[in-house]
């Protein structure tokens, strides 16, 4: 009987702390770093990506905010001159980077397939402000992306999950030593396995997945 009395109060003291610990992970899940724009011209950006989040987002698969907010972050701390974009959709993704590349000098190029994304995507980067430093390039990125030819500092995948390893294998070549891959949709799940064995293996590469607990984003360095 003593035994047993233990044993039970092991097991409510395991359970308590197991309850402790997911809660501090739940509570550490839940801080959330205010928006503070510098310029009008950035709120006024902020504003237009808040009302994409609101009116646009159902059907067009574009990324979470903070995911977007690290698009951005990457962006203008590599000081990069010129993104890559696989998977345009209505232009979100892209306007988190356009934040950066305005402070950078840089440039967006982006690849849409879909004629309706890619027509309403040109609305939005308008309506933003930043379309003199964006080109859409509309078509099968598999095959429109061998025309690229300018160093890439930021690759950016988001379109068919299958096709990461062939944009991978095609614009490695072109992303810069100290340049970064950045995939979206990296959980277990939706990952493709050829794209992350690439990443992980190559010892020309050095790869982190952040927000697994969310959409998953794979940020790969091409090493030095």
């Amino acid at each position: 009987m003593l035994k047993k009395m233990v044993l039970s109060i092991v097991i409510m003291v395991g359970v308590a702390v197991a309850g402790s610990l997911i809660a501090q992970d739940k509570d550490a899940l839940s801080f959330e770093c205010q928006l503070k724009p510098k310029t009008d011209a950035e709120k006024k950006i902020l504003d237009i990506l808040d009302d994409m989040d609101r009116g646009q987002r159902r059907g067009m698969m574009n990324v979470p905010k903070e995911d977007g907010r690290l698009l951005r972050l990457l962006a203008e701390t590599v000081g990069a001159k010129h993104v890559v974009e696989i998977g345009t959709s209505n232009g979100y993704s892209g306007i988190w980077f356009c934040l950066a590349l305005r402070k950078t000098g840089g440039k967006l190029t982006t690849h849409e397939f879909d004629a309706g994304r890619a027509s309403l995507a040109r609305e939005n980067f308008k309506r933003a402000g930043v379309d003199q430093i964006v080109t859409l390039v509309e078509g099968d990125a598999h095959q429109t992306v061998t025309k690229l030819k300018d160093p890439i500092d930021i690759l950016f995948l988001d379109a068919d999950k299958e096709g990461y390893i062939d944009y991978l294998n095609k614009l490695l070549p072109l992303v810069r030593p100290g340049g970064l891959i950045v995939a979206h949709n990296m959980t277990v799940r939706q990952a493709d396995p050829r794209y992350v064995e690439a990443v992980t293996t190559s010892a020309d590469m050095e790869t982190l997945f952040l927000h697994m607990d969310r959409a998953g984003v794979g940020v790969t360095l091409k090493k030095r």
